[in-house]
């Protein structure tokens, strides 16, 4: 009933008279230095007390009466740009605001309202990467992915590991995007480092609910990742030499304010500065590991009205390992490769398009050699998807958002090829799954009073299962499936498997209660149809996509929550509070006992258990914007469990992610132009885990018995890093030839030098447990002890950074 309620409210309000006589000032905001969009721009007037913001492109729509007015641009990091405008019709107006070095308090518009009160979203975060690349980084590496976990409600997957959980969701229930193309993989090194090179992002937006209408697909969260677009007035390089890996970034015009490119390249050379060290005679010599990563963008601005922009992604892991007495290699690669076209149009001073075509491959692959075996495993997802999406700024209290999505997704869960001399041996043939998902929505935003606006839109997904398929049907013996005795049936290309047609309704309400303060609620309503897979305790590149089938049921989930949001201080500070709950339904686990291996000539969801889960907490978020001393404290009590009927005996535990505490502390300080001084803590309730409560001896062996599932915890985890980045002076003291006095020059080189610590005071905190036997049966002196494994101890790091 509910639902039915929301859909038709949302209807209603979109199709409504949209009656307003006012005149419209547009235009593009772009950086004055680069000539590249700024997202998010505050453009407010004072005398009509009511602004808006730029979107992704950097575009802004604000409708006014007839009259005079006085319009002002600000954004962190920008001088504030006014313009004294008389509007007696349209009025188009691009502006290039000038960035400043250093970012205070005097740079505060009085009177301009907060977006963080005055919109209805909720749980939702901007970063930018100027902020980003200042606080201390794992062996220098800084990282996207490792920055979004310090923020409320966002956990991280373990030490050193870049994969996060959202508000008790999974890893693939977080939607990641990279210029609108998706990101399977976001990690390089099994985890620890991410794919986003901090000099190729320009923005990061990450949503952890009061989801919008215009994204679907995922339960918990989104991460919009926005790539810089180059510098389109000069050329320039910039780059960074660290301890593990080395980046290089070139950019400039190709039309002087026209078109522009932008190419960033990273590596990292342990592999290669280690390779003179190691004796060639050793039975390891040949192992090894890297990676790489590549961003290109290229746009051009054909007129005030249409723009089109190319971007790509191409990523890989490398790793090798060899024993030479053993006869045996190994060679693991994986990776993303992304490519993403698009194309804005203007139609009105109201009305946006922004249309684009995206490609998005992942693949991982596993190769053994052993004297004359060869082993040979490959599995992946490739999307190829197109998006049309249109704005429309009907007036400053009014906007409306409506477009259509579609994605042709090929899994590939697991491949084999198995060969011993010239010999082949029959794995079964190549199983690749084939689906269709698409979706129409629209979302209105409407002001009702001056302090009540509603967001409401609905989603309308569709999901198909299509044929070539060979669908195997047998009998579950001891919840392990059985080749022998199974039925098969055939479904021809392009035949429906199974199908499915579900409505997505979106609801976020904001109520001011001041020019400072108000409250916000929102109700979420998704489903997901791909599904990730994983026989480990942490997400590994080994972890499998697959789709919804007949058997795989879309996952569903419903999210409430409500919060307080305040802005004190001329804007300074920035404060909230939010309560949420999320039920999540058909969520997909692997039976117990299941191995990689059973999968090979058969269907991956005869190995599936499904269940259910739900998640429940309070986020508290204080953030300092603005002046020398910057940053945030951000701490989230909750609670995640899940329930399967086939594990733990049906019985709830809490999830491999469930953390009750979470605290972090980020705090920044500038000392002048030359030196900024960052440091980070966090806290967490350790990882719930399995371990043995029991034990036998059996005809000479050992016997565990494990207790209730994820029944114990580890040991808190808690980590202090510190930072510390020296600016080099821009300007240098030169004598003049001619007139022998000394004189003030620029560098031909910006450059700076960041010192990292990681974990400072040396924290053994733990990565995982085992156990080891001690003495022997025979002689009753026999003794287990469980041993932690701890990974990073205080890790010093220096990188230098340049720009030319």
């Amino acid at each position: 009933m509910f639902n039915r309620i929301l859909l038709t409210a949302t209807l209603l309000l979109f199709l409504q008279h949209w009656m307003w006589a006012d005149f419209t000032v547009s235009g593009y905001v772009r950086d004055a230095s680069s000539g590249e969009s700024i997202i998010g721009v505050n453009v407010y007037s004072a005398d009509f007390k009511h602004g808006t913001s730029t979107n992704t492109y950097g575009f802004y729509s604000l409708s006014v009466p007839e009259g005079s007015y006085d319009l002002r641009f600000s954004f962190v990091g920008y001088t504030i740009t006014s313009r004294e405008i008389v509007v007696s019709s349209n009025i188009e107006l691009n502006i290039e605001l000038e960035p400043i070095t250093i970012v205070t308090g005097e740079a505060v518009v009085t009177g301009e309202k907060s977006e963080l009160v005055e919109s209805t979203d909720m749980g939702r975060m901007k970063l930018e990467m100027e902020q980003v690349k200042t606080l201390p980084a794992l062996l220098g590496e800084v990282d996207v992915l490792k920055t979004i976990q310090l923020l409320p409600g966002i956990q991280s997957a373990g030490e050193g590991n870049s994969g996060f959980y959202v508000r008790g969701g999974g890893p693939d229930q977080n939607l990641i995007l990279l210029d609108n193309a998706t990101v399977y993989n976001p990690s390089h090194l099994f985890g620890f480092f991410s794919v986003f090179n901090p000099d190729a992002v320009k923005h990061i937006d990450i949503i952890k609910g009061g989801m919008p209408a215009i994204y679907g697909g995922r339960l918990s969260s989104v991460l919009d990742v926005a790539l810089n677009e180059g510098n389109n007035k000069r050329y320039r390089a910039t780059g960074g030499i660290g301890v593990i890996s080395s980046r290089l970034t070139v950019e400039g015009p190709i039309v002087k304010d026209k078109s522009s490119f932008i190419v960033s390249a990273r590596r990292t050379y342990i592999d290669v500065l280690l390779r003179p060290f190691i004796d060639t005679r050793t039975d390891y010599a040949g192992s090894s590991y890297f990676f790489y990563d590549l961003n290109a963008k290229l746009n051009y601005r054909l007129n005030d009205k249409n723009q089109l922009f190319l971007s790509g992604y191409f990523g890989r892991d490398e790793f090798g390992f060899a024993d030479k007495e053993a006869g045996f290699k190994a060679s693991i690669p994986w990776g993303n490769g992304i490519a993403s076209a698009r194309w804005t149009h203007l139609f009105s001073p109201k009305l946006f398009m922004n249309t684009s075509v995206n490609f998005s491959d992942y693949t991982f692959q596993f190769g053994m050699n052993y004297g004359d075996f060869d082993f040979r495993l490959t599995s992946g997802i490739r999307d190829w998807s197109g998006k049309v999406q249109f704005n429309y700024y009907q007036s400053y209290r009014h906007e409306a958002k409506w477009g259509i999505d579609y994605t042709y997704h090929q899994f590939t869960p697991t491949s084999v090829k198995l060969r011993s001399g010239d010999t082949d041996f029959n794995t079964g043939t190549e199983t690749v799954l084939y689906s269709h998902e698409a979706a129409l929505y629209v979302s209105d935003s409407y002001d009702f009073t001056e302090k009540f606006r509603v967001t409401a839109g609905v989603r309308l997904s569709y999901f198909a299962h299509v044929g070539p398929y060979v669908q195997y049907t047998q009998e579950d013996r001891g919840g392990i499936s059985q080749i022998e005795g199974r039925t098969e049936k055939t479904f021809q290309s392009g035949q429906i498997i199974a199908d499915y047609l579900k409505p997505e309704p979106r609801l976020a309400m904001r109520y001011s209660i001041s020019e400072k303060s108000s409250v916000k609620a929102s109700y979420t309503h998704n489903y997901q149809f791909i599904h990730l897979a994983s026989l480990s305790a942490t997400s590994l590149p080994t972890d499998i996509w697959v789709p919804s089938t007949d058997r795989v049921k879309p996952q569903f989930g419903q999210q409430y929550a409500v919060g307080y949001f305040q802005t004190f201080m001329n804007g300074m500070f920035d404060a909230s509070v939010e309560v949420y709950y999320k039920d999540m339904r058909n969520l997909v686990e692997y039976k117990e006992g299941t191995l990689l291996e059973d999968q090979v000539n058969d269907n991956i969801d005869n190995h599936f258990t499904y269940g259910r889960g739900h998640s429940y907490g309070i986020e508290i978020f204080l953030n300092k914007k603005l002046g020398d001393f910057t940053g945030w404290i951000g701490y989230t009590l909750s609670r995640t469990e899940r329930i399967f009927a086939e594990i733990n005996e049906g019985n709830p535990y809490p999830a491999k992610f469930d953390r009750t505490h979470d605290l972090s502390v980020v705090l920044s300080y500038k000392l002048k132009e030359r030196w900024v001084f960052t440091t980070t803590f966090v806290y967490g309730t350790g990882n719930a885990i399995t371990l043995p409560v029991e034990r036998y001896f059996i005809e000479g062996r050992i016997v565990d018995v494990y207790g209730p599932r994820n029944s114990f915890r580890m040991d808190p985890y808690h980590r202090w890093d510190l930072g510390v980045t020296y600016n080099v002076s821009k300007t240098k003291f030169k004598r003049n030839k001619e007139t022998g006095e000394k004189e003030e020059v620029r560098r031909r080189i910006d450059s700076s030098f960041t010192l990292s610590v990681y974990n400072v005071y040396n924290r053994k905190n733990p990565y995982f447990i085992y156990f080891t036997n001690e003495g022997d049966l025979q002689s009753g002196q026999l003794d287990v002890a469980a041993k932690q494994v701890s990974l990073f101890p205080v890790l010093p790091s220096v990188t230098w950074n340049f720009k030319f």
